[in-house]
């Protein structure tokens, strides 16, 4: 073998070596504004028997969308109308707020994983042709990730690990105990509430950077 053969050989393989020690572990951030899952029975009371929601436009998320159809939420000192309502239908019907909504609503939802809607705070669901009082289902939801077995491969994380995640911009900040869900279904993306964006100017386009956490909630 050649000096010049052996020269490319050395060369493939640094690069190589760079290549899989050069993850920067970055993260796209989306903001995640006030919005709704509703189960079909809940649907159906909103928007009347045998409603199915059209699609508005497609999420990040596969197989997830923004739907056209709104309703309003209500608590005991305001309302927030146009509250949009995420497809398709759940097995549960869940809302998401951010602390200030909760303020305006007159209402004190934890701070939950989505999902875990047990024990959290009740909410009046208002739609075009009924409305439904629930008693849970209303939550503020936790900072958290999405991430395919292969990025969670690539970060050296697993389901359920809580992370920190650091944001450069024209605020620089840092988000602890955010939540790691991995699933096949799932494309790389953290979401965080208006709340937690305002706090560090972050719009759609930023990344964060994840750090590990010595220790798991």
């Amino acid at each position: 073998m050649n000096e010049q053969a052996i020269q490319s050989i050395v060369e493939e393989i640094v690069s190589r070596l760079k290549g899989s020690s050069g993850k920067d572990h970055s993260i796209p951030m989306a903001v995640s504004a006030r919005h709704c899952h509703l189960s079909q029975g809940d649907l159906e009371i909103l928007f009347g028997t045998g409603y199915q929601l059209t699609k508005k436009a497609d999420l990040s998320q596969p197989g997830q969308f923004a739907a056209n159809e709104t309703i309003t939420i209500a608590g005991p000192r305001g309302s927030l109308e146009k509250v949009r309502i995420l497809g398709p239908a759940r097995n549960m019907t869940q809302v998401e707020v951010s602390r200030t909504d909760s303020i305006k609503l007159g209402l004190k939802p934890p701070l939950r994983e989505s999902g875990n809607i047990e024990g959290s705070s009740s909410v009046t669901l208002i739609g075009p042709k009924g409305s439904i009082y629930k008693k849970e289902g209303l939550i503020i939801a936790q900072a958290h990730i999405h991430m395919a077995p292969e990025d969670a491969e690539t970060f050296g994380v697993k389901n359920g690990e809580y992370v920190k995640v650091e944001a450069e911009g024209e605020r620089p900040i840092s988000y602890g105990n955010v939540l790691i869900r991995i699933s096949p279904r799932y494309r790389l993306e953290m979401h965080i509430d208006t709340d937690e964006a305002n706090a560090g100017l972050i719009t759609g386009k930023t990344a964060g950077r994840l750090v590990r956490q010595e220790e798991s909630l």
